[in-house]
């Protein structure tokens, strides 16, 4: 098997069949490997040969990010993904973090980067003809390009940034074949499958799930923005079968009405990360699709995977190595003790953070911050800064982040089994549990943010009979406040930013709910 992306791609570098499609384009693995060339010849000819050759990319999915993307695999050199969605200094400081000597960009992202201090990179217009013209004039061969191995950096990939800054991953050419090989052999496909992509293609589950499966099969790639109200559309027009996904675009879809003639698709599978039991099951059933969901970090240093009897609320079981710590004691967390309700009685000793006991796994290291690669691999283990559980069987219930740990009225409640709960009502789309700050006594008062399904209302009475008809749902879990929102402040990868809606708090125009004091009563706030 071939062991970096670069001889992935060269295998179908003589391939006629479609490589890339885009809108009523159709490039052929000739074609779109033989520009992606050119451009790397472009881009070396531009660079200093005494630094690295760093190539950021600021654009949306298109033709131009997957060859700029396969230029980087071909070329030798190292792409960095560049968030489109951060603005002025984070935005710079991306790009200086990543060490870019150029920054390739297009008219639609050219403008957020007027007085920006780049670190002195060459900005790059892509739709300008210049370049394109640069390009067109460039050989389309790979001669003269530098042979990678397996543990040369492929790409820089920054993380989400939900829980801080973002930081640059260092995934390595292995991370990303073995990656490709796992999920296109798992799911048979094949030079005749599309992978249909729509989640933005500078961030890990875009490359590790959809680029790389692409690069593995032979398949053709359809690069997209993800659109609700185009999913279907596009999945017909491009014939696609297989798509990734991560964070709430299984739940934006779900919240769309129901069409009689939804299960007339070509898709075949569905994978990804976060979605919920109820959206899995119910993407399958109306899209006719397998949904199969797993739960990796950027770092890929903790996998876990769902199995045949991973018993609901679960994610599944975890690689070897991988285990829930008490970060303060070093050791072990024991393992939950459910009740006959199916509550857990022993939370707070069940809950640790998830790490790898075996160190870093895959995971190679952030560039240019060593304090934080530290920090990740305290002791010798990779700490992944999610919390969990686990049970007798071994399977890993997900509890959060680590500041999703809240201190309720005395007791220690974790943010994730409560948004499970609340995701069994029919009417509600999305979920988010998190803390603010208690006027009244130390800790937190528990408040959650609802996004609905089109079309769907929810009254007070309405949730106060749900949660009470839920026997899991412990008493201290009731939300103090309850927020009915059009949508959630969330990352470009599908992530809720909960700290933005801690510091929004109960100052919104939205719809309120607020819970009596020493009752079970919800009433509107005015």
């Amino acid at each position: 098997m071939s062991d970096t992306v670069q001889a992935l791609l060269l295998q179908h570098a003589e391939r006629d069949t479609p490589g890339l499609k885009y809108g009523d384009q159709v490039r052929s693995w000739r074609d779109y490997l033989g520009e992606s060339a050119a451009r790397a010849h472009v881009l070396h000819a531009m660079a200093d040969p005494g630094r690295p050759v760093h190539v950021g990319v600021l654009m949306q999915n298109s033709p131009e990010m997957a060859m700029a993307i396969a230029a980087g695999a071909l070329g030798g050199h190292v792409t960095a993904g560049i968030n489109t969605t951060r603005r002025g200094e984070s935005l710079a400081a991306d790009v200086r973090r990543a060490d870019c000597q150029i920054l390739l960009t297009d008219h639609r992202h050219l403008a957020l980067l007027g007085g920006l201090d780049l670190g002195g990179a060459t900005v790059v217009d892509t739709d300008d003809a210049d370049w394109l013209k640069r390009v067109a004039d460039a050989p389309r061969g790979t001669a003269g390009f530098p042979t990678v191995d397996a543990m040369d950096t492929f790409m820089l990939i920054f993380t989400s940034g939900t829980s801080g800054e973002p930081k640059a991953v260092r995934v390595a050419n292995f991370m990303a074949v073995m990656s490709g090989a796992t999920l296109a052999d798992k799911f048979d496909l094949t030079t005749e499958d599309i992978v249909y992509s729509s989640m933005p293609m500078f961030h890990s589950n875009a490359i590790l799930a959809g680029y790389a499966v692409h690069a593995h099969a032979g398949a053709a790639l359809a690069p997209a923005q993800f659109s609700a109200s185009r999913f279907l559309s596009d999945l017909r027009h491009y014939g696609a079968t297989y798509l990734n996904y991560v964070g709430k675009p299984l739940a934006y879809l779900l919240a769309t009405p129901e069409q009689p003639d939804d299960r007339d698709n070509p898709l075949r599978v569905a994978f990804g990360n976060e979605a919920s039991d109820r959206d899995i099951e119910e993407f399958a059933r109306r899209f006719d699709c397998t949904v199969w969901d797993g739960f990796g970090s950027t770092e890929t240093a903790v996998i876990i995977t769902r199995t045949d009897d991973t018993p609901s609320g679960s994610i599944g079981q975890p690689f070897d190595g991988v285990a829930v710590y008490d970060r303060d004691t070093r050791t072990e967390c024991p393992r939950a003790v459910f009740d006959d309700l199916g509550r857990v009685t022993n939370l707070d000793e069940a809950v640790g953070e998830l790490v790898n006991t075996t160190g870093a796994g895959f995971f190679a290291g952030y560039y240019n911050d060593e304090q934080a690669t530290s920090d990740r691999l305290d002791g010798g283990m990779y700490w992944s800064g999610d919390l969990a559980y686990r049970d007798e069987a071994g399977f890993v219930y997900l509890a959060g982040r680590t500041d999703d740990w809240l201190r309720v009225d005395g007791e220690n409640l974790a943010a994730a089994p409560i948004e499970r709960v609340l995701l069994r009502h029919g009417a509600v789309s999305q979920a988010a549990v998190y803390g603010i700050p208690d006027a009244d006594a130390p800790g937190d008062q528990l408040m959650c943010a609802l996004v609905l399904r089109d079309g769907a209302t929810l009254t007070p009475v309405d949730l106060q009979e749900f949660l009470s008809a839920q026997p899991d749902l412990s008493p201290k879990a009731w939300p103090k406040f309850v927020r009915i929102a059009t949508e959630l402040p969330s990352t470009a990868t599908n992530k809720v930013l909960k700290r933005e809606l801690r510091a929004q708090g109960t100052e919104t125009t939205d719809t309120l709910f607020a819970r009596s004091e020493r009752g079970h009563v919800y009433r509107p706030e005015p």
